[in-house]
């Protein structure tokens, strides 16, 4: 069983790959945000998290899932996690591991991909050149396979992570101001001159937070359901969507 949310695909696609090596069920969040949390295990099945990383810290959205999670018959089932960044993850998994410790989970073994760069909400962060994007999905492409055959045999105690430099500063300072502030649709807007009203921004979106109104232009619910994973921008056809002024003149990337 392998719990994931992905934005602009890259997660998803490695979830893919480790449930048909594996074999086991993948289970998008996004989609049980409305439902009881209470999963059965098989025998000998897996429990695995894979998310990619907001922050330098696991996404709030697969944070708040574990606080409702209940998992039956979980005592002695190998558990891991994966996640994926466009550079480092401070103390993700650390963080990942307290939450499921809390829920009676033990994490056996943790794992992260560098992935091509999705986040370009701050001023000084856009997406990777071509060359960069082909030379990170063709390391994480060999990393994966490993990954793979490490969790298909249950190993333990690996920790396979791109923890980098000053991560408690990343992921406990930079993270909180991250969270606090930057997790929010307010600042989403769509320039009606270049938008084609194909619709595609709303069917990208993971978590349902788009409308199309009357004049089929996308439109934010501003419920707090927004996990800022930039999926609408990426994906829009025409670069109609923008971010504040944060995205003026930046590139675009999805999986």
């Amino acid at each position: 069983m392998i719990f994931y949310i992905s934005g602009t695909g890259n997660t998803r696609w490695a979830a893919n790959l480790i449930s048909e090596r594996t074999g086991e069920k993948l289970i998008d969040i996004s989609k049980e945000t409305n439902k009881q949390h209470e999963y059965n295990l098989e025998e000998c099945e897996r429990i695995g998290f894979c998310f990619p990383v907001h922050g330098w810290r696991p996404p709030l959205i697969m944070r708040n899932f574990i606080k409702r999670i209940s998992i039956n018959n979980k005592t002695g089932h190998y558990c891991f996690a994966l996640c994926t960044a466009g550079d480092t993850i401070g103390e993700t998994m650390k963080i990942l591991g307290g939450d499921l410790e809390e829920r009676g989970i033990h994490l056996d073994s943790s794992f992260s991909l560098i992935m091509p760069e999705s986040y370009v909400g701050l001023p000084f962060m856009d997406v990777d050149t071509p060359e960069n994007e082909a030379r990170k999905k063709l390391k994480a492409s060999t990393e994966l396979n490993l990954y793979a055959e490490l969790i298909k045999n249950k190993e333990k105690d690996i920790e396979k992570l791109t923890i980098g430099k000053w991560p408690k500063i990343n992921s406990r300072l930079i993270g909180s101001f991250f969270t606090r502030y930057m997790i929010t649709d307010k600042h989403f807007h769509v320039t009606a001159k270049k938008c084609i009203n194909c619709g595609i921004c709303e069917k990208s979106c993971p978590v349902n937070n788009i409308t199309m109104t009357g004049q089929n232009f996308p439109q934010w619910k501003h419920d707090g359901s927004c996990i800022a994973c930039f999926s609408c921008y990426h994906h829009c056809p025409k670069h109609a969507i923008e971010y504040g002024l944060m995205t003026k003149n930046k590139g675009q990337y999805y999986f």
